[in-house]
């Protein structure tokens, strides 16, 4: 089984949505990553900042599910990452109330020595200035990067991201940032064009409606459970990608048809994230579960198609 390093937000959210409203909750990138891989018991740690205000109950939870936090850094006197937003009723779209830097304004990644020889490395939504600190602390060169990021860092440090996007494998971007980045509407194109600057996988997230993998010619879709009622999309997409890089660590598998098992798992875990508020759902999840609604993703997705 290959390591897995996850580099990310440990952060508290608060987060209103048509169905209610939290005050401050667990939340943070490498958090959802890190409860999603944990679903295959993979060995993993995290690499974050918070402040002397973040619960000890919080960190050892993640203790708890074998998820290394040796290599989260607990500021004395600091307060941690805070982000605070308010959902639209159609769920997909967003206003970000409050965002308090805190602690991660000032954050320099240090990969625990164990993990400098992880075989996936799985870069969460931060500056691209930090993403490229990590992969140089690695001391060999790890069979899979894999790469989040958003428009945010496309606004204010576009020349760290294409840095640092030359560097990774695979990159997982929403489709309005997939169209940002390339400048291109066609899906099909952005791909290409992202290709070309340097991974050799591109992940387009499309929210409710799946997710598409390109590899050159290749391209793969799998669509998104479809769910009763939506309670909180926060984290999904991270949760996606901690499916993804759990199941890709599992298998020591990286090859293009593995990737298409891996995105049915991410798309399966991040189905479960969105039923309750924050982390609490998966924090709950079990595998009779998982296997279950595998179950129902197969019956979506799987038919014979008959050619004359």
């Amino acid at each position: 089984m290959s390591k897995l390093l996850i580099v990310g937000t440990v952060a508290f959210d608060a987060i209103e949505t048509p169905f209610g409203k939290t005050d401050k909750i667990l939340g943070g990138a490498a958090t959802y990553i890190g409860l999603s891989a944990a679903n295959f018991n993979v060995d993993s740690a995290i690499v974050s900042v918070v402040g002397e205000d973040f619960p000890q109950e919080y960190l050892d939870m993640l203790k708890a599910r074998n998820i290394d936090i040796s290599g989260i850094e607990v500021v004395k006197g600091g307060k941690t990452f805070f982000w605070s937003g308010k959902y639209h009723n159609d769920m997909n779209s967003r206003d970000t109330l409050v965002t308090e830097l805190n602690v991660l304004a000032d954050f320099n990644p240090v990969v625990p020595e164990n993990y400098k020889d992880a075989e996936i490395v799985m870069l969460g939504n931060l500056h691209p200035g930090v993403q490229m600190s990590v992969i140089n602390q690695m001391t060999s060169t790890p069979k899979l990067i894999v790469l989040d990021t958003m428009n945010f860092w496309m606004d204010c440090a576009w020349d760290d991201l294409l840095a640092v996007i030359k560097k990774v494998d695979v990159i997982t971007i929403n489709d309005e940032e997939a169209r940002q980045l390339s400048g291109e509407y066609s899906l099909v194109k952005a791909a290409q064009k992202i290709h070309e600057m340097g991974p050799d996988y591109v992940v387009i997230k499309k929210g409710e409606h799946g997710a598409l993998i390109f590899n050159d010619d290749n391209i793969f879709f799998a669509p998104a459970l479809p769910l009763e009622e939506v309670f909180d999309p926060t984290g999904a997409g991270d949760t996606f990608a901690g499916g993804f890089s759990g199941y890709l660590a599992k298998h020591e598998d990286i090859s293009f048809e593995s990737m298409k098992n891996a995105i049915i798992y991410g798309s399966n875990l991040a189905s479960f994230c969105v039923e309750k508020f924050g982390t609490e759902r998966m924090e709950s999840l079990t595998d009779e579960e998982i296997t279950e609604r595998l179950q129902q993703f197969k019956q979506l997705t799987q038919f014979e198609i008959e050619v004359n």
